[in-house]
């Protein structure tokens, strides 16, 4: 049988990734192919269609920052989490162990999801693009008046939003800022997108949720000295009046090895404590 090949995202700087990473590679060298850590050297997206799976060792921004290198590639992430959190981090360093043999076998199931597009352009001239995995949001930035946009949806008006920011977000990125912020939690393989205002100047502009194939324009009327497109809290493009930044569903996919112990929902109740029962006092 032919080994798969694996790209490894890992900081070995990182005390506990560097552990798992060294665990990863006691148990599973002989059964697969290394190609690089593309954290140590930057690989091209040549290098990376040559995986069939890629390991990511870190927290969530690490699975993010990977995911987005590799939305255009169709390799599966395998996500493993040594961070705080890691709500996208599928596996413990424990877990993918027992379950190594399963995972390249093909006997589970890779989730596809979807990424954003987004361009800024001024001046009728694209100036900045990017992907965004989680989310695209704008922040007001000091000195800290509200900002002013105007949304349209596949070029009809949608609404004038006065508030201290917007956040898109995919529906993996719903269990992130947009959550916080009051916004709903979508299923993590539907494909939409999640407009929700930050403290927005009204009691009626609530959370919307747009198909995914729809194109959404936002055209900044009157921006702060810092407003800021924020892409997945890591990549980042300051704003100015007249600028209009356009977000769409992007071509490639964010590519998810699910873990067979547990679903999402399973995820949300046990890191973020979602729908816990009431603590009702017991009956004397």
């Amino acid at each position: 049988m032919k080994k798969p090949k694996v790209i490894l995202f890992g900081d070995p700087k990182r005390p506990h990734a560097a552990e798992a990473l060294e665990q990863f590679v006691g148990f599973a060298s002989d059964k697969i192919e290394i190609l690089s850590n593309c954290l140590e050297s930057v690989c091209s997206v040549d290098e990376l269609r040559k995986a069939d799976y890629a390991v990511v060792f870190g927290g969530d921004g690490t699975i993010l920052g990977a995911a987005r290198q590799l939305c255009e590639t169709e390799v599966p992430v395998i996500g493993v989490n040594v961070g705080k959190l890691g709500f996208l981090a599928e596996f413990s360093i424990e877990e993918l162990s027992r379950q190594f043999e399963r995972i390249i076998s093909g006997d589970v199931m890779i989730e596809k999801r979807m990424v954003m597009h987004c361009n800024v352009q001024r001046g009728g001239k694209q100036i900045f693009e990017s992907t965004a995995v989680n989310d695209a949001v704008i922040t007001a930035g000091s000195p800290f008046n509200m900002i002013e946009m105007k949304l349209a949806v596949q070029g009809q008006k949608l609404a004038v939003c006065i508030s201290d920011g917007m956040i898109v977000s995919t529906p993996t990125g719903s269990t992130a800022y947009n959550l916080s912020a009051g916004g709903p939690i979508l299923s993590a393989n539907l494909s939409a997108m999640v407009i929700a205002p930050l403290c927005p100047h009204s009691l009626s502009f609530r959370p919307i949720v747009i198909k995914a194939d729809n194109r959404l324009q936002i055209e900044c009327v009157r921006m702060n000295e810092q407003t800021t497109l924020l892409l997945d809290g890591q990549v980042t493009h300051k704003l100015k009046v007249g600028d209009v930044i356009k977000i769409q569903k992007h071509a490639g996919q964010f590519l998810v090895v699910n873990n067979p112990l547990r679903t999402q929902w399973d995820t949300l109740a046990g890191k973020l404590n979602w729908a816990e029962k009431p603590r009702y006092q017991k009956e004397k």
